[in-house]
């Protein structure tokens, strides 16, 4: 059990610094190619922070460990609302756009209650499924570039970076993710074991929490420099990135089966962006006191889920 904890410790460093170095190594590449700065910021840095999700729930997938799979990107997601968004209103408020209130968000609802409409119903996330979530998330990547060029907003500088370097880098991010996803599987799957819990618990509580920390520190570094919407945005972005792009991929791979216990988890994945619309709906701004009670319902999520 501890040497299981341990390498779950060392898999989410790996993935985190993967991540990182991937993106920096992609995005030399997109730059060296004179793709836009614009489509760089919307999607390689966007698909940044879901990039432990991806791996952890596609090395899953291969593995067979559906619970961990399907629950990782459900707990992510609800775990990026209810204790990331509420951690950073307690810190100084969490704003939100219009855009991301009127459109990104019932967005967020309408896949998720999609995702478990069809587990519900076919009991399995087909490849058919993917392919659809998959087209879904194209056409938010060409939603939010019309976007970002409507509102012009300012993208990301970056310093050019040799191509030997660029190379080493996206060779050794993906081969972190690669060992770092394996690694948390394989020891969620020796602690659900040794903890007597079903994956599907552990994908959703350790796992999920674990691969939100790239969120959890953007959204944090955002709040401290008074960036607010930003760090709603990483998250509402996140979380269509993790059902349409995480899961696409996965299923596309594998049909994944769909247990009936996460129609509940789904459910609780809708209620938290439902409560992030009524919260913000007066005056686009979630306050300290809705992110205690934000966190509150995570914690209550976490007593729901053990118990």
């Amino acid at each position: 059990m501890f040497i299981s904890l341990i390498f779950l410790v060392i898999g989410f460093v790996l993935l985190v610094r993967g991540a990182d170095t991937f993106v920096d190594g992609a995005v030399s590449i997109a730059r060296r190619f004179h793709i836009p700065s614009i489509v760089i910021g919307t999607t390689l840095v966007a698909m940044g922070t879901s990039a432990p999700e991806a791996a952890i729930s596609i090395a899953a997938a291969l593995r067979g460990s559906d619970g961990v799979s399907i629950g990782n990107i459900i707990g992510s997601n609800i775990t990026n609302i209810f204790l990331i968004l509420g951690v950073t209103a307690l810190i100084g408020g969490a704003v939100i756009n219009k855009n991301t209130k009127n459109y990104e968000l019932p967005f967020v609802a309408t896949i998720t209650m999609l995702l478990s409409l069809i587990g519900l119903w076919f009991g399995i996330i087909s490849r058919t499924s993917a392919f659809m979530f998959l087209g879904l998330f194209i056409a938010f990547v060409i939603y939010t570039i019309i976007i970002a060029k409507r509102e012009k907003v300012q993208q990301p500088t970056y310093k050019p970076i040799p191509m030997i370097e660029t190379c080493i880098m996206i060779v050794a991010g993906i081969a972190a993710l690669i060992i770092g996803g394996n690694l948390v599987v394989n020891s969620a799957m020796e602690i659900a074991r040794y903890a007597h819990v079903s994956e599907r618990v552990i994908g959703l509580t350790i796992v999920a929490l674990g691969t939100s920390l790239p969120e959890l520190v953007v959204c944090v570094i955002a709040a401290l420099k008074h960036e607010y919407d930003m760090a709603v945005g990483n998250i509402v972005g996140s979380n269509i990135f993790n059902i349409l792009f995480v899961l696409g991929i996965s299923a596309a791979i594998t049909p994944l089966p769909f247990d009936a216990a996460f129609i509940t988890d789904g459910a609780i994945a809708i209620l938290a962006v439902a409560m992030l619309m009524m919260f913000t709906a007066k005056n686009l701004k979630l306050g300290r006191f809705g992110g205690i009670l934000f966190v509150i319902a995570y914690v209550m999520y976490l007593i729901y889920l053990t118990v």
